[in-house]
């Protein structure tokens, strides 16, 4: 195994340079130090002080959050002017404790946000997006359903998650493909109805259960959805409309933070990554009442190295090479919004995102678009 990402030997295209609902919401001082507020004297994120806040994990803690672990390692987050940045292991897509205040920040996806902006007018917006691709895809096995393109789905048993289901929906409507064309069956999170040839195909993450079962030893067949009509943004930054008024200086020390974190995913080797990511992983597993290892197993070092990789296949573009991790072109904001709207959920971009701090971040400080070794 490399001891770095193949993108820290990518070249950079043209030098990587050229360019949620609650009546009474009441957010402000969610955080423990209060509204956003800068020491006397300066503004710089050294003098601030921010006190705590609590960001929702889409997952379990593993490699999808490896920036994260980073950040607290290296002291990233306390430079920044944070006590505290208390990392809440999902999965769970933040939106619910969003919107009654649980947590300040939630690394969601842009489905189940747009979701409850169009079916519940939540006053929610993404601000940053780590995944600039979708990572969902529909896995086969090779010798088994082998579904290479969006028509193969027709006449096939597809296992999906029930909240995976509207998504799945997006991606036969983007298709024209009739719903009662395709035989969907409930399945949880684990492949094994694929690999023991109950399904046809699975809905997986690309970095997740596609490597487990091609570990397994099976030849798989990705179908993946950002290259089949739908593309979104995910491992999204996202936050009330409310907090992003009364604390743009602290979202940008936080963002600020995350940036230097994963900048080190793709600057430190792949071996000293899955090294972090596994402390971290023991360390939730310890502290979980619902024995998350037993439910997820040890964490698998090989599959971890993997997952990483073809992770950062999804969060290193051209764009963000030439604009920065995290943000999102106007391009992209546009095809997520189609996305949406192919299973049914409409929203403008101007609903869904606000990226005005993390683009400042960059006109601040361009160095940091440098993330690449």
């Amino acid at each position: 195994m490399a001891t770095h990402s193949p993108l820290s030997r990518r070249g950079r295209i043209a030098a990587g340079a050229a360019a949620f609902l609650a009546s009474a919401l009441v957010l402000a001082g969610c955080a423990s130090g209060g509204t956003t507020t800068a020491a006397a004297g300066g503004n710089s994120a050294e003098e601030a002080s921010y006190g705590e806040i609590s960001v929702q994990y889409s997952w379990i803690k593993n490699e999808e959050f490896a920036g994260e672990f980073y950040a607290y390692e290296n002291g990233y987050y306390d430079e920044a002017g944070f006590d505290e940045v208390i990392g809440i292991s999902g999965p769970d897509t933040g939106v619910a404790k969003l919107l009654s205040g649980t947590v300040q920040v939630a690394l969601s996806d842009a489905a189940s946000v747009g979701a409850a902006i169009a079916e519940e007018e939540a006053p929610l917006k993404i601000i940053g997006a780590t995944f600039q691709k979708n990572p969902f895809t529909i896995l086969s096995l090779a010798d088994g359903g082998d579904i290479t393109t969006p028509e193969d789905l027709i006449g096939k048993t597809i296992g999906v998650q029930d909240s995976n289901a509207s998504v799945f929906a997006a991606l036969l409507n983007a298709n024209d493909i009739d719903p009662a064309d395709v035989n969907v069956v409930p399945v949880d999170f684990d492949p094994t109805p694929l690999m023991n040839g109950d399904v046809d195909g699975f809905m997986a993450y690309l970095t997740n259960e596609a490597l487990t079962v091609e570990l397994a030893g099976y030849e798989v067949t990705n179908l993946a959805y950002a290259e089949n009509g739908v593309p979104y943004v995910a491992e999204t930054f996202t936050v009330t409309d409310q907090y992003l008024a009364e604390n743009a200086d602290l979202l940008k020390a936080f963002l600020t933070a995350e940036i230097k974190g994963w900048t080190e995913v793709f600057q430190q080797p792949v071996d000293d990554t899955v090294t972090l990511v596994e402390k971290y992983y023991n360390a939730a597993a310890a502290e979980s009442s619902e024995g998350l290892e037993a439910v997820f197993g040890a964490l698998d070092p090989e599959k971890t190295a993997l997952g990483i990789e073809a992770q950062n296949l999804l969060i290193s573009t051209e764009e963000t090479e030439a604009n920065g991790l995290f943000t999102i072109s106007d391009a992209l904001k546009e095809q997520t919004v189609a996305s949406l709207a192919a299973a049914g959920w409409e929203v403008s971009v101007d609903d869904l995102f606000d990226t005005t701090i993390i683009d400042e971040i960059y006109e601040e400080n361009p160095e940091l678009i440098d993330y690449l070794p």
